[in-house]
């Protein structure tokens, strides 16, 4: 029988049979719950300074004061990936999620009547089994992006390089999208008809060898963009941050998503429209993640599709 994966919360580890929250709490409640998510290559935490980063940024943000330092919160990661890694076997990638609420609402649970008024906040530390097959219909037909009818929340509400799970927005978002194509995925527009982000993705586009970012202010920060501006800056390719509209993205030459799970998907099409010649990824994304899997060590399509991951030299 496989061994079961660990939880660390309120403190401690436990079977992830045994790691529950309360319903009174405010993750429920309120949907207040600020949270990040990383992924392993080859068994090892990925980028995980610059997740610990942004997650603590957001508790900031959020006045939810982690129970831990960040130290303490990376040391825990890489004990947790070792221990669920063994769990999931040899050949297994982990995702990590890292949530944190401000705790049970008082008055739901209570405890306010009784003379309880101090939150304890409840974080989570969590890990899963990366499922590739999931993500695989993305590199063998390329994802269709659709903008609904629901905008993305401006930034003078909620500011998106907050990582939270309040999103029922993004819910409403993928129903309507859904009626257009079950497969689609919905890229939001902001209140001015910008182009922003997907649920769990940035959005980028290529025209005549630049690749284009919609506008900081809109978009969450994402580690794997910020991957990507990396490798652009190796590889020479002018990497440029403005204001989109869907012309742009409708006349781009290519156009790719950048997420922590799947690192890059190609888009192949935009609102019914085939973008560029309606290839699988082209040039630009086919040079930038061939390089991201030489830093990476692993063919990173390869793994996605379920091939033996071939090992890529530094």
């Amino acid at each position: 029988m496989a061994k079961e994966p660990q939880v660390y919360i309120r403190g401690r580890f436990m079977p992830a049979s045994e790691a529950h929250i309360s319903i009174y709490d405010f993750g429920i409640v309120l949907g207040a719950t600020v949270t990040d998510l990383l992924r392993t290559f080859q068994q090892k935490a990925y980028r995980l300074e610059d997740h610990v980063h942004r997650f603590y940024d957001s508790c900031k943000y959020a006045r939810i004061a982690p129970p831990i330092s960040a130290d303490e919160t990376a040391k825990i990661t890489t004990e947790l990936v070792r221990i669920n890694a063994e769990a999931a076997g040899p050949d297994a990638e982990l995702a990590v999620v890292y949530f944190i609420t401000p705790g049970e609402n008082l008055v739901y649970a209570g405890s306010a009547a009784s003379g309880g008024s101090k939150l304890t906040p409840t974080y989570c530390i969590h890990t899963f089994p990366m499922p590739f097959h999931l993500f695989r219909r993305f590199f063998e037909t390329g994802l269709h992006l659709v903008t609904p009818s629901t905008r993305h929340v401006p930034p003078q509400c909620v500011d998106p390089k907050i990582k939270n799970r309040s999103r029922l927005h993004w819910w409403l978002a993928e129903q309507e999208a859904h009626l257009v194509d079950g497969g689609a995925m919905p890229l939001l527009l902001d209140l001015d008809g910008n182009l922003t982000e997907t649920s769990g993705s940035n959005f980028l586009l290529v025209k005549n060898g630049t690749v284009y970012s919609p506008n900081p202010r809109n978009i969450l920060l994402g580690i794997s963009r910020k991957v990507v501006i990396e490798l652009c800056r190796k590889e020479g390719i002018p990497f440029v941050e403005r204001d989109l509209q869907i012309h742009d993205a409708m006349t781009a030459d290519e156009a790719f998503v950048t997420t922590t799970p799947y690192c890059m998907a190609p888009v192949t099409r935009f609102n019914g429209v085939t973008v560029g010649n309606g290839a699988v990824g082209g040039p630009i994304y086919q040079r930038l993640l061939r390089a991201w899997s030489k830093e990476v060590g692993i063919d990173i399509r390869a793994q996605l599709m379920g091939q033996v991951p071939a090992k890529v030299s530094a």
